[in-house]
């Protein structure tokens, strides 16, 4: 495993260091692990063994060890609770599937009960007022490039739901004006193609002939993909502009909308799930706060039971 993965602080015994790296190396051949996700696995795992080091360390711990390790950790939120938790149960299981370990202390660990919070949600009438700003700056034929990537920019958030990441590192092959569609690569490398509405092809279209020749990217800025931190910047002064707070603006926020406003208008859940990019659909449910009188009024409109004239009976 690449070595810059690793906290070079940790005190880890040779042992403890090789069997993370094995982990970590099937986690990156098998299933496609982000390095994010690799980091944040390691660091998991350092902390975790450092805690374990009277015990055996990792190699050699026993099920009252692995739980009393993790009691220093109870004063965390329980998401950070239940992913370590988790780390450890998918450590031990590959340990004992690879024959490392007879048994998984980690068997009997219970998660902490976490709940994901719902994103902030901007109404249709903040989106209008965004997008009536970005297009009234980005209009004409003197208009600047800033204001003409900004246009694209949030064409391509609300318009297609891309994650902030996915949207700044689009290389440039992503687009081509024959397609319907970018080519993404999203979490875990896995690629998808999402769809581009005629609103953003136009944008890019626009965008595309400005950028300076031999450009790899898409947004470049100085030769290198535009960062996060600009964007979440410029999104922020467009909502101050528009009179929204900036602290409601993020490139998250116009991806929950961009979810929820499909399903307000009746998008089907498994399709939403191919468009955000996500692996499992439970994480494409927490978008599925939609009012309840909408749901109602789909369910009247859409089911076939609608169709039916009440007190009706067949012959």
């Amino acid at each position: 495993m690449n070595a810059s993965l690793h906290d070079d602080g940790a005190r880890l015994s040779d042992a403890d260091r090789a069997l993370i790296d094995r982990y970590l190396d099937m986690l990156a051949a098998d299933r496609g692990a982000a390095r994010n996700t690799l980091i944040a696995y390691a660091r998991d795992l350092e902390i975790l063994a450092e805690e374990l080091r009277k015990s055996g360390g990792l190699g050699g711990a026993e099920a009252a060890d692995v739980q009393g390790a993790l009691h220093p950790f109870q004063r965390l939120a329980a998401s950070s609770q239940a992913r370590k938790v988790s780390v450890l149960k998918g450590f031990y299981y590959f340990l004992e599937a690879e024959g490392l370990r007879s048994d998984n202390p980690a068997s009997a660990l219970s998660r902490p009960t976490t709940r994901r919070p719902l994103p902030r949600l901007l109404s249709h009438e903040e989106i209008a007022g965004l997008f009536a700003l970005a297009e009234e700056r980005a209009g004409g034929e003197g208009a600047r490039d800033a204001d003409v990537r900004m246009l694209c920019l949030l064409e391509l958030l609300y318009g297609s739901g891309l994650r902030a990441t996915e949207l700044v590192t689009l290389p440039l092959r992503a687009w081509s004006a024959e397609r319907p569609y970018l080519i993404v690569r999203g979490k875990g490398d896995r690629e998808r193609l999402v769809p581009v509405s005629n609103r953003a092809r136009a944008a890019l279209q626009r965008w595309v002939p400005r950028l300076p020749i031999g450009s790899a990217w898409l947004f470049p800025v100085r030769g290198k993909p535009i960062s996060r931190v600009r964007l979440f910047q410029l999104l922020r002064a467009l909502a101050a502009a528009v009179g929204i707070a900036p602290e409601r603006v993020s490139p998250h926020v116009l991806r929950h909308a961009f979810a929820t406003h499909l399903l307000e208008g009746g998008a089907d859940l498994r399709a939403l799930q191919t468009l955000l990019g996500h692996a499992d659909i439970a994480t494409t449910e927490i978008y599925t706060h939609v009012d309840s009188r909408h749901l109602v009024e789909l369910v009247n409109a859409r089911h076939p039971l609608a169709q039916m004239q009440v007190g009706r009976r067949n012959d």
